[in-house]
């Protein structure tokens, strides 16, 4: 059953180079508003992914221009590029030139980032290039009180970038509604020419204590060459406390399907991630999204968490139709309330248990 939501495009969705994938991006336009995309190849201008399919810049330019989505975004937003890049003029010069060819494609309205010595430096050295382009707060600035709104805006006024035009409020306002709704209308009435998105689907742990050091790591060992993160992830982060108290992951900040709606209330558009996990986890996704309604693991959904999936089977249908309003009142006192820990012992089950038919997911 398709939503009857407006048809309104909603959806902010990540691209990946394989035609099969732009075939399903043009089919699904009416719900798209726009496609985020990275430069990948050995210049490591993306190192938030290792870079290992395209190392032709003219590949992605014809394959974008084939998206039929208007709003399209450039991601140079790793935590921290190697200095290098911002040190060698013959780096950044080649990173320039990129921008500048997918500028003449009409295939980029801005770039999205966390690095503020990268902005700084393009601004500095390409002028007249940058005026033309917005800069966009990435997820990982963590956008989530009015200060550190305005002050973002305020440090993109100092260079020569454009405003941007949608920012991406931090996944914890998710589970903080009236925060959220404070935020939004204090953003439409301050700034009304910027749109509000919210990111849906990452499934981190809320507040993650491991996040900056995560990306750091990542970015550094694809910087490198040799990405080990996800060894140390496995070791000391999020997954050996998920492997101890799995029922710790109904705390995270994730908007299921069925509550996108009410949501979209306040904000204008919802984020989802994944590229890491490839073309087929996107194409259920964004077909699960755009339907708003999901019979199946809900942890196949969901970016960060989705190596779970392999282990537990957590049956979307079955949370309750109220469930993101009650975990908006969480005080994160775990040890006092047992909410998550109960709901979880009687939603979720061993992966394993589950038929090849029973674990297929349904579209309602």
């Amino acid at each position: 059953m398709i939503s009857t939501k407006t048809m309104t495009p909603f959806l902010n969705v990540p691209f990946l180079p394989e035609d099969e994938y732009i075939e399903f991006l043009n089919a699904n336009t009416t719900h798209i508003d726009s496609v985020h995309y990275s430069l990948m190849g050995s210049k490591r201008l993306d190192n938030r992914v290792d870079p290992q399919s395209i190392d032709n810049l003219g590949t992605i330019i014809g394959m974008m221009k084939e998206v039929k989505v208007e709003n399209k975004y450039l991601l140079l937003n790793s935590i921290f590029y190697g200095p290098e890049l911002l040190t060698n003029n013959e780096h950044l010069a080649h990173l320039i030139d990129c921008l500048d060819q997918c500028m003449e494609a009409d295939i980029v309205k801005g770039i999205i980032y966390c690095d503020q010595f990268l902005l700084q430096s393009l601004s500095n050295e390409a002028p007249e290039l940058t005026k033309k382009l917005e800069a966009i707060p990435g997820t990982n600035t963590m956008l989530d009180s009015q200060s550190k709104i305005s002050s973002h805006l305020a440090y993109i006024r100092e260079t020569n970038f454009r405003s941007p035009g949608k920012l991406t409020l931090d996944r914890a306002l998710n589970r903080n509604l009236e925060k959220l709704t404070d935020t939004v209308q204090w953003c439409k009435k301050r700034y009304p020419e910027i749109r509000i998105e919210l990111l849906a689907n990452e499934g981190c742990l809320p507040f993650c204590p491991y996040r900056n050091s995560h990306d750091a790591y990542i970015a550094l060992g694809n910087h490198e060459g040799d990405d080990n993160s996800s060894h140390l992830n496995d070791k000391f982060g999020c997954k050996q406390l998920l492997d101890k108290k799995p029922y710790k992951l109904l705390q995270s900040p994730f908007i299921r399907p069925e509550d996108i709606d009410s949501y979209l209330a306040q904000a204008d558009l919802i984020l989802l991630s994944g590229r890491a996990q490839g073309v087929e986890f996107l194409k259920k996704t964004i077909s699960t999204y755009i339907a708003g309604n999901y019979k199946g693991n809900l942890l196949e959904l969901l970016d960060s968490m989705n190596w779970l999936s392999q282990q537990l089977y957590i049956e979307n249908s079955a949370l309750s139709f109220d469930f993101a309003n009650m975990l908006s009142v969480c005080n994160n006192r775990c040890k006092s309330c047992g909410f998550c820990m109960e709901l979880f012992n009687v939603i979720a089950r061993p992966a394993q248990k589950e038929t090849a038919g029973q674990a297929e997911a349904e579209l309602l």
